[in-house]
């Protein structure tokens, strides 16, 4: 019943607000003592999991420096670069957005871009200056909203191309489980027509955007 201390160091420690990473140490700790483990034993296995999920750590390295691009310019820039680009539009821009994030995203690059990696910093303003030029008044939130979804769409229906996601791996073992056996190449396969479907139709709705913005204009 010690081993559950660990528990109850959580549940205080989130109580009372502690600093959340220290009381997961603690407990961590407590809990590996508890059980009977020598100090050495306890910091080994705080590095081997720290070593063997360390790519968890690499968003608290990338959102610094978004930050400090935002700080200095880059949404600005990227509404310049857009700007002065003879016809681009949003339904453009977003549509090959739309195409990079579900061809990246069905060779498993899924993190390469993303809602803080991309969208935030360059796409939605880079689409906002492509709607001021089209007429749509600053401000508001359809054209980032719009942005941010082009971006779910393009990731949620190309990484199921991709056979060693973990979406895939989960049909394999729930048709597995009512005694279909099928290769995960077959599943990305038969997930290429959905993601020419999502493209078909987002794009569709992205040249809409366009053709109603260019009537208000």
């Amino acid at each position: 019943m010690l081993v559950l201390t660990g528990i109850a160091i959580i549940v205080a420690g989130f109580l009372l607000r502690f600093n959340p990473l220290l009381v997961v140490a603690v407990s961590a700790l407590v809990t590996g003592l508890a059980a009977g483990l020598q100090p050495l034993a306890i910091l080994a296995a705080f590095g081997k999991s720290y070593n063997e999920n360390r790519y968890i750590s690499a968003v608290y390295i990338v959102l610094p420096v978004i930050g400090l691009l935002e700080r200095h310019g880059l949404q600005e820039r990227a509404r310049t670069a857009i700007a002065s680009l003879r016809g681009a539009t949003v339904g453009r821009l977003l549509i090959g957005y739309l195409v990079f994030r579900q061809l990246t995203a069905a060779l498993g690059l899924i993190s390469i871009a993303g809602p803080a990696q991309s969208v935030r910093p360059l796409v939605a303003p880079m689409a906002e200056a492509a709607a001021e030029r089209q007429g749509l008044a600053p401000g508001g939130d359809r054209i980032p909203a719009m942005a941010a979804a082009t971006d779910n769409v393009g990731v949620f229906f190309g990484e199921d191309i991709f056979i060693a996601i973990g979406s895939i791996l989960l049909m394999k073992g729930v048709l597995d489980g009512y005694g279909i056996v099928i290769a995960p190449l077959q599943l990305s396969v038969w997930a290429i027509p959905t993601a020419i479907a999502a493209f078909m139709i987002h794009g569709f709705r992205l040249l809409l955007l366009d053709r109603k913005l260019a009537r208000r204009a």
